[in-house]
């Protein structure tokens, strides 16, 4: 999967294209992903006071497919490809990261 928590990706198709959000949370096995403020629905609330909620129609976030989302390149600010690359750290020990293919830059923190 291209996408992580915590990336910050545009919404390339779809209604909230040209979108820009953080990731949230990623549901691998259905292939999507829940983004700050993109594809927000209105959900009906019934008020719990037990669990603080006041009730009424609340707006929230709703899963959008993977394949609609590419990340930030994080020197351009513009949607990017994602490839993959081996680093040798300086204990000698390989490790996978991802890059950017726009610019080459690292996009795992």
């Amino acid at each position: 999967m291209h996408i992580r928590k915590g990336d910050t990706v545009i919404v390339i198709s779809g209604n909230d294209k040209g979108a820009r959000g953080r990731v949230l949370r990623v549901f691998a096995d259905k292939g999507t992903a829940i983004v700050e403020g993109v594809n927000m629905r209105k959900k009906h609330m019934r008020p719990n006071p037990a669990k603080g909620i006041q009730g009424g129609v609340v707006a929230q976030e709703s899963p959008i497919r993977v394949c609609k989302l590419l990340p930030v390149d994080p020197e351009t600010g513009k949607p990017t490809r994602v490839g993959h690359k081996f680093l040798v750290g300086p204990d000698g020990k390989k490790r996978k990261v991802r890059i950017a293919r726009r610019s080459g830059a690292e996009l795992d923190r």
